[in-house]
């Protein structure tokens, strides 16, 4: 399940940040312990838990339908189960935004830690070859949620490794690299990939190996 991160300048189906995650939370409280098999939450007790009428209540249900945090239950009408989005929100961070300005710096310092990597680590077996921003940094919008990186990685080549001591294994390379990149802000979202269409569209090329 990914983490995700909600801010406080915007509305989640029409409910702030906050008032949202509490109300995803009481739901997940309702089926707390259940197998997977029983987790079921009719429509009455969503209404309940977001504190909704019938009418609103039922167009939050079947924008949440739509976007797929619940799944209708076949045969049982008014009958819910709650998908992993759903968790999702229910274990969101709710952050202050990210300032775009603020996000451009980051980015750059991740292009420098990238060269940095590529040209010190030694022991690690595991370049980068290419870093890309996508996400909500390809909108417009002056205030994000988050930094999502895209981290393209290739084996080093043998000549640029070190000769001497414990060399980390390509899993522990590859940890060492996401955990660096991470550490630069808790705003920064990691995705390791081993080529480039692997990252999410539409991104933007930050860096690239020389």
């Amino acid at each position: 399940m990914r983490e995700r991160t909600l801010i406080t300048q915007r509305r989640y189906y029409g409910l702030d940040p906050l008032a949202f995650r509490a109300a995803s939370t009481r739901v997940v409280f309702r089926v707390a312990g259940l197998p997977p098999e029983r987790v079921r939450v009719s429509a009455r007790s969503l209404r309940q838990d977001f504190a909704l009428d019938t009418v609103d209540g039922t167009a939050l249900l079947d924008k949440m339908v739509a976007d797929g945090l619940l799944e209708p239950e076949p045969g049982r009408r008014d009958d819910y189960r709650l998908t992993e989005r759903f968790f999702e929100y229910a274990t969101a961070r709710v952050v202050e935004p990210l300032p775009r300005e603020r996000a451009k710096e980051l980015l750059s310092r991740a292009c420098l830690l990238a060269e940095r990597i590529n040209t010190e680590w030694t022991k690690n077996p595991l370049e980068i070859e290419a870093l890309a921003a996508f996400g909500s940094y390809m909108s417009r919008d002056e205030m994000l949620a988050e930094l999502a990186l895209g981290v393209v990685v290739c084996p080093r080549a043998e000549w640029r490794r070190t000769r001497w001591g414990r060399v980390a294994s390509n899993a522990d390379g590859a940890r060492e690299i996401r955990v660096a990149l991470r550490d630069l802000s808790s705003f920064v979202r990691v995705r390791m990939v081993n080529e480039l269409r692997g990252v999410p569209r539409p991104f933007s090329v930050a860096f690239e190996q020389k």
